[in-house]
This record gives structure tokens, C-alpha cells and sequence, in this order.
């Protein structure tokens, strides 16, 4: 059999079965060509800066991909293991028979409006087994995105497995390739690091199910030709969509050419694909900037504000945090007081950490208490509608902390229903933060964590915010409920998760939520199409936080991103503190009744002058001018999309004695408009010493000479406002 296969494909792969048919998915900036070949398969043309239109498509000409001799070449778009293509495939299927792969062939494709784009839908199948692949392609012109996922089914009769099974398969020729990926560790997230890509293969991956981007985030970014820039050179940007384990195999075979698969980790997810069953894979999302890293940046931030990030369009609450003043250790007179502050701030609202739950295992630490979602009575004897209500009476919104994926071993819940519970069967159970994962793949567990949201707003229908955590990866793989179909384990409970963020978003559409995991274990932007916003990291130190909020930068918003005035770092003004945070979302940790005079009243100050420009934070537009990863400094730029407004934050963080320091050139500006510059954020009774404070300068002097905004000073900073005149 496999003999009179092989044959067939050999034919077909000599002998023309299908007249050529080109398909062009394009963006205003970008294009990505596929013609279907002689052998009836696709194949991936071209990938790069938009053609001109007098460019003839059908003569684009990267290899056929046909078996040639003891070899094979080619840029299949969807290649599927056990075909003459050797390197790393995108689909690997085992069918009833044992057979363990397909050969995929064109069928049909149409071209369609959606919402803000073009969506491209090619269908392929196999014409030996009845499987088939649809691809789909949304390309956004203005933002210069493309979405790309694919979908997989069959309709034979018995058990077929998946072994891979990815969102895209991208190829890039050059000289030479160069990755930046984001690495790190709680505390540590999304550290930059840049390598070459030589002959062979570099993973990206994670496998911990919850948690799942603690040591690797789901984004790249490759450089041809020479290291990435941040306004020069081509730079491709990509991440996957998805609150699990992700895999990005980047390799480069032996005619240079760099292969990029993209999509979920196939580790120990063997996926038992019933019949008729649709298997959509992830959205893998990229943009290919001509400019730099810079320009994709942009082009992604505007992306995900126009189509992607949950009320995008909507306000973001500036907020006082419980948890670093109190931690455990609070009751009703306490938060009532905290309200007050919160008020005398000037936030929008005020947010209940950890440990308000559990009356028989009452959350005073880590260790009990997770799962039993009931107030604890010796703490809030009245409740946490008393909470809304004292809370919204002082003048500030109420939002609360939950973490209803987990449990604690020593809780009501872990009694009631073990069955609930992933755990390995026969083995001591491993403990991960004193706690264990609740089994989503389980319907009744996915009503359950819907229950938790759902009985909190019945309650309490003014909670306006919620904080979700998830702070252990899934460390005793195994379902109870999906019995022996284990390999379906990671991916059926991010799809549980969905089902239950898909039902609190239909009831509750006007809730905000902030999406946490220990830090920054989550950052997705499948996620964030439920979440209004993320938590970068549970490292606050400005220092360090300017590293890491320089990562998620590249990709994500500032509006999404949140940031915290804390005590990390107490050698750090106050005011260095603020106006770390004053970049992102800005909120506040920290104890204020025992702040000096004059550091609250630059918080108050902070706060006024945020919610005023909050527009020009919140803009997608950009400018990285120095980064700390290459001086001991960091300044960063924000411009109104119609360039009348500007936002420069500078930070000198550890400068060396005596170090030249150069005038920082701006961009984004109109160059022939006029604009006065201010220094603003001063501490009370305190007057600008920059020179150029309160003057005005044309925007091409700003873009080619610019202003001296750095000093030598240890943990200083600076927050300046440009204003068309």
C-alpha cells in the first residue's frame, strides 16, 4: 500500500493535474504570495515589502517543492510530516489505518471583507484519506497585521490522532537571520535577548498548561541581514494567541532559507480528533515592518487597539491596591480607611487582594482557603456587598481578587470533590505554591469557576473590577475526566477557560478585569480579548521594571499594560517611582498614610495630571529613543495620532560618572509645526532646571538636533509635554 502511495505522489508531483492558481494576501505595506504548483499543492512564492502592481505574480519563483532525486525542496504552506519534505512539518497525523501522513491539495479559496481587513480562506485536502485544512488569512491593510490560523478535520471512521498541529509556517530567505526572543522567570519577565540563527533548529516553547509563559513569553522578532534596529531594516514580529503552552521552531536548512512554525506545543498532546470535529488551531499574528522594530511596534499597538484588546475603546481606572500595605492582615475598619485614602488620591477605584475568602481553612496565608469562595465572617462580618457599598459612598469603584482556577490541598473544596482536581493517579502529588490545579476540561468545573465570578456579581452587581490570578503551572498532569484521551489534557483546558470567559463576558460585558499569573505568566492576546488588562510583573522596582515594560512594549499597548507605585526599591524616589508607572496603567501598592507630605502630594499630582493626558499615553504611536539594554538610561516617546500632543519620559537610572551625554533626537513630530515643551510631574514647591523648559522649537529642530534630557544623576527622571502651538 504505502508503495502504490508513494508512486501516486511521485506522479502527481511530475505531472501537471492543476492549472496554476496564484493567492495574494496583502496589507498597505506587506505581501505574502502562494501559487498552487503542478503537483496540485501550495506553495509559499513570496513574503516581503508590498509588490508594485506591475509586478507579475505568477512569475514569483522560490522552489517548486517536488521530489527531485534523493532530496526534497520546497516552501509548502502547509507540509505535513511523513511527505518528502524532511525539515520540521506543520501537521502530523496518524489515520485509522496507522498511516501517518497526508498529502494535502488545493481544492478552492475565496477572498471576503471582515471587520477592519480582507480575510483569505483556502481550502486543502487529501484525496486518498477524507481529511482536509482550511487556512485562513486576515490581513489588516491600515495596521499592516496579518492573522493566520488554520482548521483540521476528518471524517474517517475510528480513532485519528494529531501530532502537530500548527497556526502557520512562514519562510524567509536572507543572508543571515537574527532572533530576539523574551525570556525570563517570575520577577524577571520578558528579558531581551538577541542570537544568531545558523543551520538547524532554535525552540521557543513552553509546557506548564497555567502559568504557562513564566520562563518563555509567546513573541519573537527576526532581523535579516543584520541585528534589529529600532527605525532601520526588516524586521518580522510575531506571537500566537493562546493562554497555554506555545512553540515557535524556527529553522534554517541547508540552502540558508529560515523556516518559522508557529502554534500550540504538541508535547505531550497527542490530540484524539473525533470525527466531524473542527480542530482550530490559534491565531498567529505578525506584522513585517521595512523600518525597524519601531514601526512594528507601532503597527501592532494600533492592531490590538482597534481590533483585539477587550474595551479597547473604553477609559482605564487608575486604582489603590490592598496588598503590599496590608497583605493578609486587614479587616473592615482597615479598608474602610483605605477607601478614604484611595478618595484623598484621586483614583477611580479600590481593589481587595488576597485573602478575604475561607471560614473553615480561613485565608490567612498561601497555604488554605483557595476554592472556598465565601467571605471570611471573622474579617468582614457584613460582607462584601458592606465593601461595594462603603467603598461607593466614599467615591471610589470596588474590585476584588480571585484565583478560581486553583485549590488549595487544605480547603472544602479539595474534600468535597478530589474528582475536580488534577492529579496523577498512584503518585505523591506535587505541590507548586501550596496548590493544584481545578480540571477545566471538566464541564462541571468550568461552572463551577463561572460560579465563582457569577455569585460574586448577583451579590454585589456594582463590582466594577476584578483581579484574576493563576499562580501555579499544572504540575500533576492528569483528568480524572478525560480518562485515557490524556494527550487532550493542555489543550481542552485552555478551551475550558474560554468557555468560562466567553459566558462572564456575555453576562457581565460591562466588567473590567485584570489579567494576572504570578507576575506576568499570562500575556496573550487570546486572553486579552476577555481582559481589559494585564500585570506585567509582581517585580515593581522601577529599575526593573523599566526593562521589562521596555519587552511588552514591543508588542502590547500601554493601555493594557499595568504598573504599580510600590516599596520595591526604596532607594528610588517616590517621584522615580511614579513616573516609571506613569507610562502604562498606572495604580498605586503602597502605604500612604505613613508617605512624606511632599511624596503624597506628588502622587496627587501624578494622578491629576495622568487622567489629563491619558490620550497621549495611551497612544499607539511609539518612539523607543534610548534604550537601557544599551545605556544607563531610558527615555521613551508617545504622539498623538495628529502629532499635536507629546509625552517624553526620561529616566537616567545608574549613568557613569562623568558620562557624555548627548541631546536625545525626537520623532514623530510634524517638522514644520511649532511646539512648546514643559516639563511637568514637578515635586511640590519645585521649579524645572531644564533649560528648555517652557520654550518653543520647530519639530524639525526637535527630530534633527533635540533636547539634553538626560543627566548624570542615580534614579532621576523627568516627564515632558509637548504642545503644538
Amino acid at each position: 500500500m504505502f508503495k502504490s502511495i508513494f508512486t501516486a505522489i511521485f506522479a502527481m508531483a511530475t505531472t501537471a493535474v492543476v492549472a496554476k492558481t496564484t493567492i495574494a494576501v496583502e496589507t498597505n505595506k506587506t505581501q505574502l504570495v502562494m501559487e498552487v504548483k503542478d503537483d496540485g499543492r501550495l506553495y509559499q512564492t513570496y513574503f516581503g515589502a508590498r509588490l508594485n502592481r506591475n509586478v507579475n505574480l505568477d512569475e514569483l519563483t522560490m522552489p517548486l517543492g517536488v521530489v527531485l532525486s534523493t532530496c526534497a525542496i520546497g516552501n509548502e504552506v502547509y507540509p505535513v510530516m511523513g511527505t518528502e519534505d524532511y525539515y520540521e512539518p506543520a501537521l502530523e497525523i496518524r489515520h485509522v489505518d496507522g498511516n501517518p501522513s497526508s498529502v494535502l491539495k488545493y481544492v478552492s479559496h475565496e477572498q471576503k471583507s471582515t471587520d477592519g481587513g480582507t480575510e483569505t480562506i483556502i481550502n486543502l485536502k487529501d484525496d486518498l484519506y477524507p481529511v482536509s485544512v482550511t487556512l485562513h488569512y486576515v490581513a489588516y491593510p491600515e495596521e499592516n497585521v496579518i492573522r493566520q490560523w488554520s482548521e483540521i478535520q476528518h471524517q474517517e471512521k475510528g480513532k485519528v490522532y494529531l501530532g502537530r498541529y500548527a497556526s502557520s509556517m512562514l519562510y524567509m530567505e536572507s543572508d543571515r537571520y537574527y532572533l530576539t526572543e523574551f525570556s525570563g522567570n517570575w520577577a524577571k519577565e520578558m528579558h531581551m535577548s538577541e542570537t544568531e540563527l545558523t543551520f538547524g533548529k532554535k525552540i521557543v516553547d513552553s509546557r506548564l498548561g497555567t502559568r504557562a509563559t513564566m520562563f518563555a513569553q509567546p513573541f519573537f522578532e527576526i532581523s535579516t541581514h543584520s541585528k534589529i534596529q529600532e527605525n532601520t531594516g526588516e524586521v518580522l514580529m510575531g506571537t500566537v494567541a493562546w493562554t497555554g503552552n506555545f512553540r515557535f521552531t524556527f529553522e534554517v536548512d541547508n540552502n540558508n532559507e529560515l523556516r518559522i512554525v508557529s502554534g500550540i506545543n504538541p508535547d505531550a498532546s497527542m490530540y484524539l480528533l473525533k470525527k466531524g470535529e473542527v480542530f482550530r488551531t490559534p491565531d498567529f499574528i505578525f506584522t513585517l515592518s521595512q523600518n525597524g522594530a519601531g514601526e512594528g511596534s507601532r503597527d501592532f499597538q494600533r492592531w490590538a487597539l482597534n481590533h483585539q484588546l477587550y474595551k479597547a475603546d473604553q477609559d482605564r481606572m487608575t486604582l489603590l491596591n490592598n496588598w503590599e500595605n496590608t497583605f493578609f492582615d486587614f479587616d473592615e475598619a482597615k479598608l474602610t480607611e483605605l477607601f478614604k485614602e484611595a478618595k484623598d488620591l484621586g483614583v477611580d477605584l479600590f481593589l481587595l487582594d488576597d485573602g478575604w475568602f475561607g471560614n473553615k481553612y480561613p485565608r490567612k496565608d498561601d497555604h488554605a482557603g483557595l476554592g472556598d469562595w465565601e467571605v471570611t465572617h471573622s474579617k468582614l462580618p457584613n460582607g462584601v456587598p458592606y465593601l461595594v457599598k462603603k467603598a461607593n459612598e466614599t467615591g471610589v469603584e470596588f474590585g476584588i481578587w480571585i484565583e478560581p482556577e486553583m485549590v488549595n490541598p487544605k480547603s472544602e473544596l479539595a474534600e468535597k470533590h478530589p474528582d475536580w482536581i488534577l492529579m496523577r493517579q498512584n503518585r505523591e502529588p506535587y505541590y507548586f505554591r501550596d496548590q493544584w490545579v481545578l480540571d477545566l476540561t471538566n464541564p462541571k468545573v468550568q461552572d463551577f469557576v463561572y460560579g465563582v465570578v457569577d455569585d460574586l456579581m448577583t451579590e454585589n452587581p456594582n463590582l466594577k473590577f476584578f483581579k484574576w490570578d493563576c499562580n501555579s503551572p499544572i504540575t500533576n498532569i492528569f483528568s480524572q475526566h478525560l480518562g485515557e484521551n490524556q494527550g487532550n489534557l493542555y489543550i481542552d483546558y485552555v478551551r475550558g477557560l474560554y468557555k468560562v470567559l466567553d459566558r462572564v463576558q456575555a453576562k457581565y460585558p460591562d466588567l473590567y478585569m485584570m489579567l494576572c499569573s504570578g507576575g506576568g505568566g499570562r500575556c496573550d492576546y487570546e486572553a486579552l480579548k476577555y481582559f481589559t488588562e494585564f500585570w506585567c510583573s509582581d517585580n515593581t522596582d522601577p529599575v526593573e521594571r523599566l526593562y521589562i515594560q521596555w519587552g511588552f512594549s514591543q508588542f502590547l499597548p500601554s493601555k493594557a499594560m499595568c504598573s504599580h507605585v510600590t516599596n520595591w526599591n526604596k532607594r528610588a524616589s517616590v517621584k522615580f517611582r511614579v513616573d516609571v508607572d506613569f507610562t502604562c496603567k498606572l495604580g498605586f501598592d503602597i502605604d500612604l498614610k505613613n508617605m512624606a507630605k511632599e511624596d503624597l502630594e506628588y502622587c496627587r499630582q501624578a494622578v491629576r495630571e495622568y487622567n489629563r493626558l491619558k490620550p497621549v499615553i495611551y497612544s499607539p504611536n511609539l518612539y523607543r529613543l534610548v534604550s537601557p539594554y544599551e545605556t544607563k538610561h531610558c527615555v521613551l516617546e508617545r504622539v498623538s495620532d495628529d502629532k499635536s500632543h507629546a509625552l517624553i519620559a526620561a529616566y537616567d537610572i545608574h549613568p557613569d560618572f562623568n558620562e557624555q551625554l548627548l541631546p536625545v533626537r525626537l520623532e514623530g513630530l510634524d517638522a514644520n509645526s511649532k511646539y512648546r515643551v514643559k516639563e511637568i510631574c514637578l515635586m511640590p514647591e519645585k521649579e524645572s532646571q531644564m533649560p528648555f523648559h517652557d520654550k518653543v522649537f520647530s519639530g524639525d529642530y526637535l527630530m534633527k538636533i533635540g533636547l539634553k534630557l538626560l543627566t548624570g544623576d542615580d534614579m532621576t527622571s523627568r516627564i515632558i509635554e509637548l504642545t503644538k502651538e
